[in-house]
């Protein structure tokens, strides 16, 4: 069994520059559910770990962040997937506090709290800061060019530095399980 931490927006569903503030505006991205349900099956441990600054901003509160997560975890199950534990950093970028992305802190806690090792664990995601966050905390950054991810990779950056990019999660799925793909 392996650790694998994901990111939520621009990973698991289409991200916005709006923020997600409701479960009607998590929308997840084609293959990506299908992804999850493939790890889960696998027997992998999968953690979401998000920022979710849009609490700090007054954008949502933490009600509609958890209805958001009953969605996500409803559409999951009805593909046969599951994710073991979300955690989420509800601070903006100006507080210096130690959980938010580019800061390890809820890569440490994942693996605190599932009491598997962060080395060789892949972190999922779509921006500079994901990246940082997985090298920060021991584990294997991996960029997807869905949500922000694109724009990432063109940007370019040490951050890239030997990362493995991949178009999105369902790619990367496929790639981490060794399965052999037709057509």
């Amino acid at each position: 069994m392996a650790l694998v931490i994901l990111d939520r927006d621009g990973v698991l569903n289409h991200d916005s520059e709006a923020f997600i503030k409701s479960p009607a505006e998590w929308v997840p991205i084609p293959g990506s559910l299908e992804a999850v349900a493939r790890l889960h099956q696998a027997g992998h441990t999968v953690v979401v770990a998000t920022n979710q600054s849009g609490i700090a901003r007054g954008l949502l509160d933490l009600e509609a962040l958890t209805a958001i997560h009953a969605v996500m975890r409803r559409a999951l199950a009805a593909v046969g997937a599951a994710v073991d534990l979300i955690l989420f950093c509800p601070h903006g970028p100006r507080e210096g506090c130690a959980c938010r992305k580019p800061r390890p802190g809820m890569l440490l806690e994942a693996a605190a709290r599932t009491g598997l090792p962060l080395a060789g664990a892949p972190v999922v995601g779509d921006a500079a800061r994901d990246l940082e966050a997985a090298r920060a905390a021991g584990a294997t950054p991996v960029l997807v060019r869905t949500g922000k991810g694109a724009a990432t990779e063109a940007e370019g950056g040490p951050e890239l530095a030997g990362v493995a990019v991949f178009d999105d999660l369902a790619a990367f799925v496929t790639h981490w399980l060794g399965e052999a793909r037709c057509g």
